[in-house]
């Protein structure tokens, strides 16, 4: 995994509408909160999903934004939004393959998807934070907020 402390490491992927992200798009204005995640659809997965979706307005309170990635197309993720009511970004790293997930170190090459993992980056790009589940354990919700808080307030 990319060490806390380090730089971010840069990227664009196209969301579940298609639209172009840009990692730097967020630097000097919010912390970004980048969560890693198998597969959609499966049962994880749309847990841990619908459970920041539920907490979405409890995330983004801190000027921050919340970005989820997995290697699923465009499309799967566009249905996983619609049938989940997912309202915050998924962002397809399917093509090239990984990329993104790699760069990141969370890369699973057996089964061809990131592991389940989650980076609190400051306003500056900066990792504060991160950490890396089991398949199958979902993430402590509470916990990434804790983080994220700490991330973006002044010390």
């Amino acid at each position: 995994m990319v060490p806390v402390g380090a730089q971010a490491p840069d990227f664009m992927l196209r969301d579940q509408f298609g639209q172009n992200v840009r990692l730097r798009d967020f630097r000097g204005r919010k912390s970004v909160l980048l969560l890693f995640y198998p597969f959609a659809f499966s049962g994880v997965c749309t847990g841990e999903m619908s459970g920041v979706r539920d907490r979405l307005a409890d995330f983004v309170t801190f000027d921050t934004e919340v970005l989820a990635i997995s290697c699923d197309p465009v499309y799967a993720l566009r249905t996983f939004a619609d049938t989940d009511g997912l309202n915050f970004p998924l962002l397809s790293d399917f093509w090239p393959h990984g990329e993104v997930s790699r760069a990141y170190g969370v890369f699973d090459e057996e089964r061809g998807a990131p592991t389940r993992s989650s980076y609190v980056l400051d306003s500056t790009g900066v990792v504060r934070w991160s950490v890396a589940n089991p398949l199958h354990e979902s993430r402590d919700l509470h916990a990434h907020l804790k983080e994220l808080r700490t991330a973006v307030e002044p010390v």
